[in-house]
């Protein structure tokens, strides 16, 4: 499949073509996800800034997900209006981003994470430069990944590794020297799929 780089036509894309919710079990159909199930409400900006995709790379002392690819974003606290203003916060707060740098494009669908998060993904077009200011605390890097890669379904691989004493399978995307998987990887996966031609 061919890569998408243009924003216009990946949102057109996404207006027409519907999409099923996402999860970190996608590729572990064996595991039995329990009814009735609390997820806690969290979202993330997916930044574009002209033909790249703004990641980070979390804080290696963090108790969770410490060193991973990360998309800007967080939970969904009780002073944020919906969503969007969620990302929109957390992506000034870790990156420095401005909200009215931001124009929201797409709301994707939710993806579940193995931490028992609900995390609605926002596509949006950053329309200046900025210069990024890491939230010490938390992220140790900023950087920019081609959205040409990203979008490119053939970016991508499944890996496998023991978790809790089973093999659990996961989409990776190496670029360069970073290693983005888990769910961050299966969330710009599912958004590949859904704007390739």
């Amino acid at each position: 499949m061919a890569p998408i780089i243009d924003l216009e036509t990946m949102v057109a894309r996404l207006a027409e073509r519907a999409a099923a919710p996402s999860s970190d079990y996608d590729l572990n159909r064996d595991v039995s996800l329990p009814e009735g199930r609390k997820l806690r409400p969290a979202a993330v900006l997916i930044p574009v800034l002209g033909d790249r995709v703004i990641l980070t790379k979390r804080a290696s002392h963090l108790k969770h997900h410490p060193g991973q690819i990360a998309l800007p974003g967080g939970k969904i606290d009780a002073t944020d209006a919906d969503a969007a203003a969620a990302a929109l916060r957390e992506a000034h707060e870790e990156i420095g981003l401005d909200p009215t740098n931001v124009e929201l494009l797409a709301h994707l669908p939710p993806h579940e994470t193995v931490t028992s998060y609900s995390v609605t993904p926002i596509l949006a077009r950053v329309r200046h430069a900025f210069e990024a200011v890491p939230e010490e605390g938390e992220v140790a890097e900023v950087f920019h990944v081609p959205l040409s890669f990203l979008m490119n379904p053939d970016s991508y691989r499944v890996e496998r590794r023991r978790w809790r004493g089973t093999w659990r399978h996961f989409y990776v995307a190496p670029w360069g020297p970073y290693y983005t998987w888990g769910a961050t990887a299966r969330i710009l996966k599912s958004l590949a799929d859904r704007v390739a031609t």
